[in-house]
């Protein structure tokens, strides 16, 4: 068994811990660690509740499969949302990207990636089956494909694109104002808004 680092293996643990979250070195860890420590018990148990409770009873809706706390989640639940219309994104933390925005008040399904052959990861990874049913079963009139612009990302709107040409609905994709090679999570919200809202036909998008 290593020695701890620091005086305490409890502390050295808990920076263990913190540290194997994304972006976290171990001096950003103990300074977490420490601050949590000058807290009250009540408030760390708190934190710690908080956490399980998170992994053990989060959903993912059945409809869109963006995160839930209910079998349909509150957007896909929302009456007063454009249910005609269907926003395609790669991650949860993208569709809370755009939800930030507040320039879009339509519904949301999320892929769960991008096909990357590179990875291993083909069409039947991905929620595009159950976005070809959502649209094959009524209402949906637009299909709005907000992928990262990197060439993984382009394949797959040109696959869902192929997959939904036979249905008479529009598809568009989002203005290339977000630059080529990025990501949604990393575009501003006003870069962002503006995008969603100048949308343009998917076929005309590349010309």
């Amino acid at each position: 068994m290593s020695q701890a680092l620091f005086s305490s293996a409890l502390l050295e643990n808990a920076v263990q811990e913190f540290a194997k979250l994304p972006g976290i070195g171990r001096k950003t860890a103990l300074r977490l660690v420490l601050h949590l420590l000058k807290k009250e018990k009540n408030e760390v148990e708190s934190f710690g509740n908080s956490m399980i409770q998170l992994r053990h009873n989060i959903l993912y809706c059945t409809v869109c499969h963006n995160i839930s706390d209910t079998d349909v989640c509150e957007i896909c639940s929302n009456t007063s949302r454009d249910a005609g219309t269907i926003c395609v994104v790669e991650t949860v933390k993208d569709a809370m990207s755009i939800e930030n925005t507040q320039q879009y008040k339509g519904l949301y399904h999320v892929l769960g990636g991008v096909i990357s052959p590179m990875d291993g990861i083909g069409p039947a990874e991905l929620e595009i089956e159950s976005l070809v049913n959502r649209v094959y079963a009524g209402e949906v009139k637009e299909v709005i494909l907000a992928l990262s612009t990197t060439m993984e990302g382009d394949t797959t709107n040109f696959y869902i694109f192929r997959k939904l040409a036979s249905k008479n609905i529009k598809i568009t994709t989002i203005a290339r104002g977000v630059s080529v090679g990025g990501e949604l999570e990393y575009t501003d919200e006003v870069t962002l808004g503006r995008s969603i809202v100048n949308r343009v036909e998917f076929t005309n998008s590349y010309k």
